[in-house]
């Protein structure tokens, strides 16, 4: 294995006129090659270089998608330095306390960031050079130059075990850990990718979450920057988004299923179709199956829509096609059996364990459930990093040791079937515990989530753990002319079903709060406190 960025390079070296990026400039649009992406990258790598930067280093960047931010990523990688990725939409709290925790050495930052590093000094403490992406009037740091100096790019020596980036978790259920990816990691998701979704030269690339173009250009794909802001997918304008599709024969696209919904309904308003488009990914939180069906009904007919599993820690690690959920799996869901994930992908091992909050370690720890009982889902392989920064906390309860390797607990309860699938059942911090047993949201919720006028619904405990009162939330699909009918009609079918039978408290809350990477992960923490609140008023 070598440093990410030779596998850029070696693309770059023997195919210099392939066109690489196609991204927006101002109000026209303009196609890069990969020659061209490597010329500008080693002029930032020297550069870079003279500033001071070195191995090991710790650089924040805060760059919006574009050329520049694919150029610099892949510059600091070749220098082997340590690059660290936000999601500026975490929030001011969480994303001051994420920079604090991870003190960065150098600020790569548009102006916009550098103004705010100065505003809010503490966290920013551990930085010592700062450098602006774009115009900063000699006041937010050195300014990089549109045009450096032309110099031939040189990939530093590095070892698997090598620290490349430190990638921070969407924070959906507690504050965002940021998770260290060794060079090994990046090469191994590289090679899955390839080969699990034969993903490569030739095809043309639409991700809706940056990070995803470095994978597409170093698999010697071309990558189009969608016209969008990555911090609200939800909020995309499809129109737009369609049209680079439609424009650049776009034939593949990652993208959350927020997205994917924005786009399927946009599309079956107006008799669009993306025939183009012969693969799509969707990941981030389940995947509905009339989602799919939607999705599909746009799409040729030969094309292939894909639900991978992981989480920022581990992925992938689990696939499952839309024609399997679709075909075989979905019915099930509905009846509140939870979501099939799929399979593990080639060289995952993957568990059921015995739920525990505490600690665990040692061979024991990992002995699986028998089929159809749900536990906790633990894995191992090459694409599970090995430890969060600066985090021993957190790694004492994530990782389990068994002799010289590490289990990763995901933090999620499902349970295997018979032929191997993973099904998921819901978060383990989200599971309610009542008196009479636990209830797992995913499949109570799919009970609730048939009825016409629910959108989606979201399941939470009030009270102290083992004697929750659990309330079920509805977001509806529109104005609700009845309420106290709408509740009579989810009580009968919650009697139905021995596992919702106990769920008597139904409450209405307009606009669910979400994840901001995904815009699709219920914060159901929140909602809990929301409904803890009603209650007390007995409203």
């Amino acid at each position: 294995m070598s440093n990410i960025a030779r596998v850029m390079l070696d693309t770059a070296r023997h195919h210099p006129e392939r066109v690489a990026m196609i991204a927006r400039h101002g109000s026209s649009w303009r196609q890069h090659t990969f020659g061209e992406l490597l010329d500008r990258t080693g002029a930032y790598a020297e550069f870079l270089r003279r500033e001071g930067i070195r191995p090991g280093e710790r650089v924040m960047l805060m760059v919006r998608p574009s050329p520049e931010f694919i150029c610099l990523a892949f510059a600091l990688f070749a220098l082997g330095a340590v690059v660290i990725l936000i999601d500026p939409g975490m929030g001011y709290r969480n994303l001051l306390a994420c920079i604090g925790a991870v003190k960065p050495a150098t600020l790569i930052a548009i102006p916009r960031a550098q103004l705010f590093s100065r505003l809010f000094r503490r966290p920013f403490a551990s930085v010592r050079r700062r450098l602006c992406v774009g115009r900063g009037l000699g006041l937010l740091g050195v300014e990089l130059p549109a045009q450096p100096p032309a110099a031939q790019l040189t990939v530093a020596p590095s070892q698997d075990t090598d620290l490349a980036a430190i990638i921070f978790t969407t924070g959906s259920t507690g504050p965002p850990k940021g998770v260290r990816y060794e060079q090994r990691i990046f090469n191994a998701q590289l090679a899955m990718i390839r080969d699990h979704y034969r993903i490569g030269p030739g095809q043309v690339d639409q991700p809706a979450f940056p990070l995803f173009a470095l994978f597409s250009l170093a698999l010697g794909a071309t990558a189009v920057i969608p016209d969008m802001d990555p911090t609200r997918p939800a909020k995309v304008n499809p129109a737009k988004f369609i049209r680079t599709i439609n424009e650049y024969q776009v034939s593949y696209s990652f993208g959350s299923p927020a997205i994917w919904r924005v786009i399927a309904r946009h599309c079956q308003e107006r008799g669009l179709r993306l025939p183009s488009l012969k693969k799509v990914l969707m990941a981030g939180a389940p995947v509905p199956g009339e989602l799919i069906s939607r999705l599909a009904a746009i799409l040729p007919e030969e094309a292939e829509i894909h639900v991978p599993y992981g989480a920022t820690e581990a992925l992938p690690i689990v696939s499952i096609t839309g024609r399997e959920v679709t075909g075989e799996t979905w019915a099930l869901t509905r009846q509140g059996q939870g979501v099939c994930l799929g399979r593990a992908l080639p060289g995952i091992e993957l568990r059921v364990i015995a739920m525990s909050d505490g600690h665990l370690a040692g061979e024991r720890a990992v002995t699986p459930l028998p089929p159809g009982e749900v536990g906790e889902i633990v894995v191992r392989g090459p694409v599970v990093t090995a430890a969060y920064d600066h985090n021993e906390s957190e790694n004492w309860l994530a990782k389990i040791p068994v002799h010289d390797t590490l289990w990763h607990r995901m933090g999620d309860l499902g349970y295997l079937d018979e032929s191997g699938r993973l099904w998921f059942c819901g978060r383990k911090a989200h599971r309610v515990t009542t008196r009479d047993g636990e209830l797992y949201t995913i499949c109570c919720e799919a009970i609730f989530n048939a009825h016409p006028l629910v959108a989606r619904s979201a399941l939470v405990g009030v009270g102290e753990r083992g004697g929750q009162r659990s309330v079920l939330i509805v977001e509806p699909k529109g104005r609700v002319p009845d309420r106290e009918r709408l509740f009579a009609e989810l009580r009968e079918l919650a009697k139905r079903h021995r596992h919702t039978a106990g769920i008597g408290d139904f409450m209405i809350h307009e606009s669910f709060p979400v994840d901001i990477r995904h815009n699709a992960k219920i914060f159901r923490e929140k909602l809990a406190v929301w409904a803890a609140g009603r209650l007390s008023l007995n409203v």
